[in-house]
C-alpha cells in the first residue's frame, strides 16, 4: 500500500513538473521569438505598460508617434509587452493581408473580452463553428433589399437632426455637433435593430441612453487599468458596480423588446418587391429583431439568448462608429470650402429644390459624396485598431511569430502610409477615384476591416452616413473653426474628440 502511495505521489510530482516545464519552455520560446522584433524598450514584468497614458488623447498621440518612428525601421511592425504578454502592432498593407486573408487567424484578441458582459458571444465575439454558422445566418439580414427598409429611418432621423441644427443656424456662436449627431445615430440603431423608438434626440437623458454611454465609459476605464483586467478585482470596484447597473438596464430593455415583438407575432414580408413603399413609409417597417425572431422560429437552436446577443451587438457596433464617422466628415467638409462647394453642387443637381426623402437611387448619383466619406474614413477611421489571436505560428517580415500571440492591426496608422497615400496628411477625396484606387495595395485601406471577419454592417453604416450628410448639406453650409489637431482625436474604442466637442458654424443655404 505504501509503495502504491509512493508511486502515486511520484506520478503527481511528475505531472506537475511536466506542466510547469511545458509552460516555462513555452514562455521562453515566445520571449525569444518576439524579442527578434523591434519595439520601445520594456521593463521586466510590466513591459511597456508604464509608457501608456490613461489619458485617451495622450495615448493616441504617443502611439501615432511610435508608429511613425518605427515605420522606416521595421516596415510596419512594432513589438510591445503588456506585462508578460506580447503584442505585435502591424500597419503595413502586406502584413494586414497576411493576417486578414488567412482563414485560420479569426479569433479576436484579449481586449474584446471586456465587452463580453454586454454582448455575450454574438457575431462580434464568437469564434470557430459558432461564428461561421452565425455569420452565414445573419448575412442575408444585411442584403441590399433589406437595407432599403431603413431608408425612411435614415431620412426621418437626419431631418430631425437638421431641425435641431436649424436652431443654431446663422448665429455667431458655434454648435457642438458631436452629441447631436450621436443621439441621431442612436435613434437610428434603436429603430432599425430593435424597432423601438427611444427618442434620444428629444430626450437625451433617458435611462437607456445613459446606460449605453455609461457602459462604453466603464468598459474603457477597465481596458486602461491593468488591475481591472482581472474579474475578481473588477467586480469589487465602484466601476464594476456601475457597469452591473448599466447591464441590468441594457439587457432588461433588450429582453423586454424581444418579448414584446414575440407577442406581436411579426412575420417578415418579401422586401424584394421594391423600396418605394418603405421610403414613403407606407409599408410595415421591419427591424433586424424581426428577422432574428423569424430565424428563431425556423431554427430553435437559435435561442432567445442568441437573439439578445445579436441585438446588443448591433447596438454596440452600430451607433458610435457611424456617429463619429459623420462628425469627422462634417469637420473636414467645413475645413475645405472647395470640397463643400462640389458637394453642394452635386446634391442640388440630384435633389433639386425639394424636401423629399433621399433614395438609394439618389445616393447612386452622388459619387463625390461617397469619395468624401471614404477619404474622411481614411484620415479618421471610426475603429482605429482591431486585434487577432494567432491560431498557429506564422511568418511576418521573415521572422517566426508564435501561436497565440496577439496581433494588433493599427488601421489608423495603415491609412497614413506615404507609399500608398502620398502626402497622407492632406484631405483629398479624389484619392478614391477608380483610377487611383487601382494603383494601391488592396489591403491599404481598411475602415471596415477585411477578409472573413470584415464588418457585416458596412453597407448599413455608409447608407446612413450618406443620407444624413445629404440631408444636412442640402440645407446648410458648415464652417470649421478647429483643425483636426485642435479637435484632439483620442483613442478609445473609436477615434473620438478628447473633449467630446466638434465645433462648427452653421449657415442656412435657403
Amino acid at each position: 500500500m505504501e509503495a502504491g502511495l509512493g508511486i502515486g505521489i511520484l506520478a503527481f510530482i511528475f505531472a506537475v513538473t511536466s506542466i510547469i516545464i511545458y509552460y516555462v519552455s513555452r514562455l521562453i520560446r515566445i520571449y525569444l521569438l518576439i524579442s527578434k522584433f523591434k519595439g520601445p524598450p520594456a521593463l521586466p514584468l510590466i513591459g511597456n505598460i508604464h509608457q501608456f497614458s490613461t489619458d485617451s488623447r495622450e495615448f493616441f498621440v504617443h502611439m501615432s508617434t511610435v508608429m511613425d518612428e518605427y515605420r522606416q525601421k521595421t516596415g510596419g511592425i512594432v513589438r510591445f509587452w503588456l506585462g508578460l504578454k506580447p503584442s505585435l502592432n502591424i500597419y503595413a498593407a502586406k502584413h494586414m493581408e497576411a493576417i486578414l486573408n488567412n482563414s485560420r487567424h479569426m479569433d479576436k484578441g484579449f481586449g474584446y473580452d471586456f465587452v463580453k458582459p454586454w454582448l455575450g458571444l454574438g457575431l462580434l465575439l464568437s469564434s470557430g463553428k459558432k461564428w461561421f454558422h452565425r455569420r452565414k445566418m445573419l448575412t442575408p439580414a444585411f442584403h441590399f433589399s433589406i437595407l432599403q427598409n431603413f431608408m425612411a429611418v435614415y431620412n426621418e432621423q437626419s431631418i430631425i437632426l437638421a431641425e435641431k441644427l436649424d436652431a443654431f443656424a446663422d448665429r455667431s456662436d458655434l454648435v457642438n455637433i458631436f452629441p447631436l449627431v450621436t443621439y441621431s445615430a442612436l435613434d437610428v440603431i434603436c429603430d432599425t435593430a430593435m424597432g423601438k423608438h427611444i427618442n434620444a434626440q428629444g430626450d437625451s437623458d433617458s435611462e437607456y441612453v445613459r446606460a449605453v454611454q455609461g457602459m462604453a465609459e466603464t468598459t474603457l476605464m477597465r481596458f486602461k487599468s491593468l488591475l481591472l483586467w482581472y474579474d475578481p478585482i473588477f467586480r469589487l470596484t465602484e466601476v464594476g458596480a456601475r457597469q452591473r447597473r448599466y447591464l441590468e438596464i441594457l439587457h432588461g430593455t433588450t429582453k423586454s423588446v424581444i418579448q414584446e415583438r414575440l407577442n406581436q407575432a411579426v412575420k417578415p414580408r418579401d422586401s424584394r418587391n421594391g423600396d418605394e413603399g418603405a421610403v414613403a413609409g407606407k409599408k410595415k417597417r421591419l427591424a433586424f429583431l424581426d428577422l432574428l425572431i423569424q430565424m428563431h422560429r425556423n431554427d430553435p437552436n437559435f435561442t432567445l439568448q442568441d437573439i439578445q446577443e445579436e441585438v446588443d451587438t448591433f447596438m454596440f457596433a452600430g451607433h458610435d462608429t457611424t456617429a463619429t464617422a459623420m462628425c469627422w466628415a462634417l469637420l473636414l467638409i467645413g475645413l475645405h470650402p472647395g470640397v463643400q462647394a462640389r458637394l453642394h453642387e452635386e446634391i442640388d443637381t440630384v435633389l433639386g429644390d425639394t424636401d423629399r426623402y433621399v433614395t438609394s437611387e439618389d445616393l447612386g448619383n452622388m459619387s463625390y459624396l461617397s469619395l468624401v466619406m471614404k477619404e474622411s474614413l481614411r484620415l479618421l477611421p471610426s475603429v482605429p485598431v482591431i486585434s487577432r489571436k494567432l491560431d498557429s505560428d506564422i511568418m511576418l517580415d521573415g521572422k517566426l511569430v508564435p501561436k497565440e500571440t496577439d496581433i494588433t492591426l493599427v488601421i489608423s496608422s495603415l491609412h497614413y502610409d506615404p507609399e500608398q497615400f502620398p502626402d497622407p496628411e492632406r484631405f483629398d477625396p479624389d484619392r478614391f477615384l477608380p483610377e487611383n484606387c487601382a494603383k494601391r495595395h488592396p489591403y491599404a485601406y481598411l475602415p471596415f476591416s477585411a477578409g472573413g471577419r470584415n464588418c457585416i454592417g458596412q453597407k448599413f453604416a455608409m447608407l446612413e452616413a450618406r443620407v444624413t450628410l445629404a440631408n444636412l448639406l442640402r440645407r446648410f453650409s458648415f464652417q470649421s473653426t478647429q483643425t483636426i489637431e485642435e479637435a484632439k482625436p483620442a483613442s478609445e474604442f473609436m477615434i473620438k474628440p478628447a473633449e467630446g466637442k466638434i465645433l462648427l458654424r452653421v449657415t442656412r443655404r435657403r
